[in-house]
């Protein structure tokens, strides 16, 4: 089975539906094989008070007219499904509390995901796994406890999912990225395990796919230089279909691990030990 190759749009497109059309457009060019998104009600997700603080953004001079301007509407959603659907592109969300979880389930999205910062919240993972769809669980900012209580909740549901690894820093430094606990993970709960990357490049995403790995997921923006916090640690569009390409490529690379002489190898094994021959 492929890489499941995930384009994370979350809220690059600054509430602006023209920049979320030409995300998605930039991501099947790629082709990749679905785009993401974050969904909050922000009443719930955050405080009167913090929402009434102080920040200058491009819609005003509070948090809460910043974080307003960039939830979509079921309307807004309804037309990312559309143009997903013209595009031949799967698309999902990952809900930051059980109101949005609910509101997304008026739409027709393939998969459910999990936020690093809300596999701690039990209800919401209760909420999510009852849908039955398969899941991703990222798994950042997490001890092996708060991993274990999820899987425990999915499986209880009997709901397919995969962990994913993660280092919720924007950007990851190189040397955070711990790849090797996508092993360990897979080994401590014998499941399947992507890798939700935040790195600036791509090296550190090449060498996760070389690990196994199930799914892929990157953030996708059309400038790195754009406003917003997740920008930095996004991948431009070049950059991601050079992504899409290499993965695929390593995937056919690695291979079955079985030993064996091919076909193309043995005129050359034959030229190459011909000297040898003659010796006997």
């Amino acid at each position: 089975m492929s890489i499941i190759i995930t384009a994370e749009i979350g809220i690059n497109h600054n509430g602006d539906m023209s920049i979320c059309k030409k995300l998605i457009d930039a991501a099947v060019d790629a082709g990749v094989d679905c785009v993401k998104f974050q969904k909050r009600d922000i009443n719930l997700v955050y405080t009167k008070e913090f929402l009434d603080s102080p920040r200058e953004s491009p819609w005003g001079t509070t948090q809460r007219e910043q974080k307003s301007a960039l939830e979509f509407n079921a309307d807004q959603y309804q037309e990312i499904e559309d143009y997903c659907q013209q595009k031949k592109i799967d698309w999902y969300a990952s809900a930051w509390d059980i109101n949005s979880q609910k509101f997304l389930r008026q739409f027709n999205s393939k998969y459910n995901k999990v936020a690093s910062a809300m596999i701690v919240y039990k209800e919401l993972l209760k909420e999510i796994a009852s849908e039955g769809k398969h899941t991703f669980i990222s798994t950042g900012m997490t001890t092996f406890e708060d991993i274990q209580t999820a899987v425990e909740i999915f499986n209880e549901y009997n709901c397919s999912f995969e962990l994913m690894h993660t280092v919720s820093t924007y950007p990851m430094k190189d040397e955070d990225a711990n790849l090797k606990m996508i092993e360990t993970l897979r080994q401590k709960f014998s499941c399947n395990v992507g890798y939700s990357g935040h790195e600036v490049g791509l090296a550190v995403s090449y060498a996760a796919a070389a690990l196994g790995i199930t799914s892929l997921e990157r953030h996708i923006t059309l400038d790195r230089s754009m406003y917003g916090s997740d920008q930095s640690a996004s991948v431009e569009p070049p950059g991601f279909k050079q992504l899409v390409g290499a993965v695929r490529k390593i995937e056919v690379a690695m291979g079955d691990g079985v030993k064996r002489i091919y076909q193309d190898e043995k005129p050359i094994a034959l030229n190459l030990r011909q000297h040898l021959d003659q010796r006997k």
